[in-house]
């Protein structure tokens, strides 16, 4: 009985320790094999009551979900959120961990917050949250809202808004400037984190690896939706430029503190007559499509139609029409072998994930279509899927009212 009784007390100090060591291992992240795989839909993650959210009616919520890239072995993931409301509402990028108990658990006591910043408006929160290959964290600011960005934010480089965000997680209190940001130990009053800026809305951004491109999509205002190849230290042109074009108004544009040159135009654009509201995608890379390797797939989330974009850094981008879905489109995601899915926003009733099939129907040339996969899961309102880079299996989403769910996505 002794033994056993100090055999429990040892494992209660182990469970401690790792719950208040951030660097512990989770379970099963010890070198030994992925996590187990969930054997149906799992809750990972209900921070509901934290989150101020409007899914299906607004932009509020929990938007953005990232894994740390050494997840297996620290079990650090970060999600992005609005919180509070009217003048108190903010943007928030917090630090989670996953449970000392089961890896298809995370503890929701576990939160510390990264960054916050206010948000004028319920709109353009923007959301997505990834890491680089540099291990940098990256956020995607919206430009504070209402329309026409009437404060400016986006070419107001002493504020967050409007902007792609790069900071170092594993460093700081709470976070440090990576060193080589372009504003950093800037003395204009220019905030450090800033790595990009002159964005309106920035719904969904990727990482191509095999060519370091940070793939955005833009929203736009009344006229031009666009996709951006982003770079440090360049200017997007909003609220100067909407798309390739200047703009006018209205309201509260052009911004008046625009440049006279040096803003970037998109590699790509659309007008209204194709869509009203790009969510971003991923460069194919997975093996099943082979006629889009290397092509940027993305999406209209009004119109359901679905792109592929040819564009080498050199020529003039090409873009060809994959499919016209029936309904709202509001993220991609990749699996652990680069498998593409597509995200149907709705209700839990009517919600799905799909993947896109061809058919070679003569040779070189191609059909498409859209088939769901993992029906067990209907996601309620779903607005980013990724997978944890630990080797598992596992497909987690994040739906906009608060949760996060994990599923086995060897199961389609």
């Amino acid at each position: 009985m002794r033994r056993t009784i100090a055999g429990l007390f040892l494992a209660l100090l182990a469970f401690a320790a790792c719950e208040d060591d951030p660097q512990a291992p989770p379970p099963n992240g010890n070198g030994n094999g992925p996590p187990p795989l969930p054997d149906s839909v799992l809750v990972f993650l209900d921070i509901s009551a934290r989150v101020a959210s409007n899914p299906g009616v607004g932009e509020l919520g929990l938007l953005g979900l990232a894994f740390h890239p050494k997840y297996e072995t620290n079990g650090q993931f970060f999600v992005y959120y609005t919180a509070g409301g009217g003048g108190s509402r903010v943007s928030r990028v917090s630090r989670f961990r996953v449970s000392a108990l089961d890896p298809n658990a995370a503890d929701p006591g576990s939160e510390s917050v990264i960054l916050e910043f206010s948000q004028p408006f319920d709109n353009h929160n923007a959301g997505q949250i990834a890491f680089g290959a540099d291990d940098y964290l990256y956020i995607a600011a919206g430009d504070g809202g209402s329309g026409g960005d009437p404060q400016d934010n986006a070419q107001d480089r002493t504020n967050l808004l409007g902007k792609i965000l790069r900071i170092d997680v594993d460093s700081g209190n709470p976070y440090a400037i990576p060193p080589d940001n372009p504003f950093a130990g800037n003395t204009d009053g220019y905030r450090e984190e800033i790595y990009a800026y002159g964005l309106r809305n920035p719904w969904r951004f990727s990482f191509d690896p095999p060519t370091g491109r940070l793939w955005v999509g833009d929203v736009g205002q009344l006229t031009w939706e666009e996709i951006d190849v982003v770079e440090s230290g360049m200017n997007y042109g909003w609220d100067c430029r909407e798309g390739a074009h200047d703009y006018n108004g209205p309201p509260g544009g052009p911004s008046a503190v625009c440049p006279v040159a040096g803003t970037v135009d998109p590699v790509w654009e659309y007008g209204r007559s194709s869509g009203n509201s790009v969510t971003g995608g991923y460069v194919y890379r997975g093996d099943s499509l082979t006629s889009v390797e290397g092509k940027y797939v993305f999406a209209d989330y009004g119109s359901g139609r679905i792109w592929a974009l040819t564009y080498d850094g050199v020529n003039p981008a090409t873009n060809e029409l994959l499919v016209d879905a029936t309904f709202l489109i509001s993220t991609f995601g990749i699996d652990k072998d680069n498998a593409l899915y597509l995200v149907q926003y709705a209700a839990a009733a009517s919600g799905k994930l799909h993947r896109i099939e061809q058919t070679e129907v003569t040779p070189g040339v191609y059909t498409y279509a859209l088939a769901q996969v993992f029906p067990e899961y209907a996601p309620s309102y779903a607005v980013d899927l990724q997978h944890p880079g630990d080797g598992s299996a596992r497909l987690f989403a994040a739906e906009q009212a608060g949760r996060v769910v994990v599923f086995n996505s060897t199961n389609p």
